[in-house]
């Protein structure tokens, strides 16, 4: 992965502490802007969806600088939402919704610089979770919530 480690890392500093409205907020934008994606999240409890979307962000950022860790549990991660139902069309809704909650809780430190960054890491990140779930048939996978 080709990213900018310390700008990442800066930023999710300064939204650690707003981690939980963060991790709300994306979810009421991505049913808002993307109702399509909503059916997947059918039968999930909201707060368990939640939490481990923070949890999968902290991931990343504290693997950022250890990518024998993070390859392989973003491919991992990848390949269990196969069972959720996920498509690979369904990632660029994530990374729009996602950048756009973050620049809202960065506030006055969302810079351009600061956007590239994490669009580039997302980039790599959908890349590295669709190697991943490209290894799964999914006619053998189990639909289940989306983490």
């Amino acid at each position: 992965m080709d990213i900018q480690v310390s700008l990442l890392e800066k930023s999710f500093a300064i939204v650690a502490p707003k981690a939980e409205a963060l991790v709300h907020d994306f979810y009421e934008t991505l049913f808002r802007d993307y109702p399509a994606v909503k059916p997947l999240f059918e039968g999930v409890d909201r707060r368990e969806q939640e939490k481990k979307l923070l949890g999968a962000l902290t991931l990343v950022i504290n693997n950022l600088r250890k990518p024998q860790v993070l390859l392989p549990a973003l491919r991992e991660l990848g390949a269990r939402h196969v069972g959720y139902g996920a498509l690979p069309s369904h990632y660029p809704a994530v990374g729009a919704t996602l950048l756009k909650v973050l620049a809202y809780h960065v506030g006055s430190a969302w810079t351009p610089e600061l956007e590239q960054a994490w669009t580039g890491a997302y980039d790599a990140i959908q890349e590295t979770m669709l190697e991943g779930a490209a290894q799964i048939e999914p006619s053998t996978a189990p639909l289940r919530g989306i983490e």
